[in-house]
């Protein structure tokens, strides 16, 4: 059940709770991804410690690997991985896009080839819900098809179709012991198609709805547009779900927008290349620039990496190779994610987003015009 306990004066954000199975969550909230049942490079007490309230695993992964099988003997994805808060599982849907070579989609279904070896599996809607079930994740995702942002209209209004047919299909199968189902809405970049598949998901009795076809390459504008031309039409009394996204100034945008939970794989798929997230914007950590910085990776804050480590020190480790390096990193970026939607909390509580929006806005500066700067300089060298 959802709570929707204040709306934001100045924009579409909402302040809110989502009760489940393994306990309240505050929303807006963000979620660290754990598709293989861990969060790469963190701990489950290291995640209890930065704040964070629900993990995301993955249904197409984890039948792969360990398997259903050995899920089910250790009592459950929480038993397994020994995580007591609550867990979202996306449906195997995203594969549908992500290994688009490997895969055929039928009507009742798609046929994947095991990317790992060749072996064929097939996921629709029963089975997709079936592995849910048996994972036992406090949120589980309705199995849809999520078509690339490039595709002809004729392929996205298949998709569409297909969507609503396997979200009813997925309604009508048992479910855990209070588990949530989640719809998810597609329709790329069509006004149109997102407003009908939004307003058909909504009639069906989900506990949440999704916006997928989201963060699928394309633009940012684009991006944007997907959320707005979706949002008014989902049910105001129930949680919204942005898949996929974001960096942290788009998470605050999304806010905004009316959105109230998130998931990406940045904070830690950057931080395995030495990025770093912070009240600026990005940087390298592994460049020469730091080498001899001896003050923490982000000013003021209060991770375990930045109250005891400098910069030069996790350079280092990064050019030498040394796993804490990208643990130490990986450490900053979630927790920045984390007290960033903390703080948006707060101020939405306090009836301040809108600066604060306005405020993280005008000292955040994108990745790409970081990229844009530093081509400059070197150019003029």
């Amino acid at each position: 059940m959802f709570e929707l306990l204040k709306k934001d004066a100045g924009t579409r954000a909402r302040l809110g709770r989502l009760h489940t199975a393994h306990g309240m969550i505050e929303t807006p909230v963000f979620m660290p991804v754990g598709t293989q049942a861990s969060v790469k490079a963190l701990d489950n007490r290291e995640l209890l410690e930065m704040g964070s309230q629900i993990i995301l695993g993955n249904t197409y992964h984890l039948a792969i690997r360990p398997g259903m099988e050995i899920i089910r003997q250790a009592g459950g994805l929480h038993r397994f991985m020994n995580w007591s808060l609550p867990i979202l599982t996306d449906s195997g849907g995203f594969q549908v896009f992500s290994l688009g070579k490997i895969r055929k989609i039928k009507e009742h279904g798609v046929e994947f080839r095991n990317h790992l070896d060749g072996s064929p599996l097939f996921i629709g809607p029963k089975e997709s819900m079936e592995i849910q079930r048996h994972l036992g994740s406090d949120i589980a995702m309705a199995f849809d098809e999520c078509p690339p942002h490039q595709s002809s209209k004729e392929e996205v209004e298949r998709a569409v179709k297909r969507t609503l047919r396997w979200a009813a299909e997925c309604l009508e199968q048992p479910r855990a012991a209070g588990q949530l189902y989640f719809g998810i809405a597609q329709g790329t970049n069509h006004p149109d198609l997102r407003r009908r598949c939004a307003e058909e998901l909504s009639a069906m009795p989900f506990d949440g709805y999704a916006i997928g076809g989201v963060s699928v390459g394309e633009p940012e504008p684009e991006m944007f547009q997907a959320v707005e031309m979706t949002e008014p039409y989902l049910p105001e009394q129930k949680a919204r779900y942005a898949m996929g996204l974001g960096t942290p100034a788009q998470l605050v945008e999304l806010v905004a927008r009316g959105v109230d939970m998130f998931d990406c794989v940045l904070p830690t798929r950057v931080a395995r290349n030495g990025t770093a997230f912070t009240r600026n914007g990005t940087f390298a950590i592994k460049g020469g620039a730091v080498k001899a910085e001896f003050g923490p990776i982000d000013e003021g804050c209060a991770c375990f990496a930045c109250r005891n480590h400098t910069r030069a020190y996790i350079r280092h480790l990064l050019n030498v190779n040394e796993i804490l390096g990208l643990r130490l990193v990986s450490i900053h970026n979630s927790h920045f994610y984390l007290t960033v939607m903390a703080e948006i909390r707060a101020h939405l509580a306090a009836g301040t987003f809108s600066e604060y929006r306005a405020e993280f806005a005008a000292r955040y500066v994108p990745t790409e015009k970081v990229r844009q700067a530093r081509a400059a300089a070197l150019a003029a060298s």
